[in-house]
């Protein structure tokens, strides 16, 4: 479908190729209440604390108040806790992502791209590496916005086994023991 925009090769998923209403499209993107915003990271933001900003409810996403902005030049890498996870620095940047995606301009924050739901299932810490962008000496993000399922996070406690690798009969006494013999012809 045709809808102003090139999709370079796939990966977008628009407003414009969804069924579900408007209204209830907010719904889907409230990962952004499980993220541990006291230990997000953004590496070269040029406002400490600015990156936030950019993790807020689907119907603030274009609100432009709240925003980050690369400081030194146009990467920005964005470590997103939901558990206590080592953070990524740019040095670990080199190291094959498990997903790459060609953004795209999207003004109003209704692109929307696909992941390979076999790599994102369980996801305990998210890295975010935006490596360039549409030609700027800075990169200006408004919104990101993740959707999915949160499932509360179940441990089990340790459980102490102990394991015969054979039995000692005289742990496992039986008074009467009735030989039984089975003959087919």
């Amino acid at each position: 479908m045709s809808h102003g925009h090139s999709h370079g090769g796939g990966g977008c998923r628009c407003a414009a190729e969804r069924e579900e209403p408007p209204e209830q499209r907010g719904l889907a993107y409230g990962l952004y209440l499980r993220i541990d915003l006291e230990r997000l990271q953004c590496l070269n933001e040029s406002r400490e604390g600015s990156g936030r900003g950019v993790f807020k409810p689907w119907e603030e996403r274009t609100d432009r108040s709240k925003f980050v902005e690369s400081d030194a030049d146009e990467e920005l890498l964005f470590n997103i806790p939901y558990k206590n996870i080592p953070q990524m620095s740019f040095d670990d940047t080199d190291r094959e992502p498990d997903q790459t995606f060609s953004l795209n301009r999207d003004l109003t924050g209704e692109l929307e791209y696909a992941t390979k739901i076999s790599r994102f299932s369980n996801v305990c810490h998210l890295s975010i590496h935006i490596s360039k962008n549409f030609g700027a000496d800075t990169t200006k993000v408004l919104y990101i916005g993740l959707r999915g399922e949160w499932t509360e996070l179940r441990r089990h406690e340790v459980t102490i086994c102990n394991y015969e690798a054979s039995a000692n009969p005289a742990d496992h006494r039986v008074h009467q023991v009735t030989p039984q013999t089975h003959f087919i012809s």
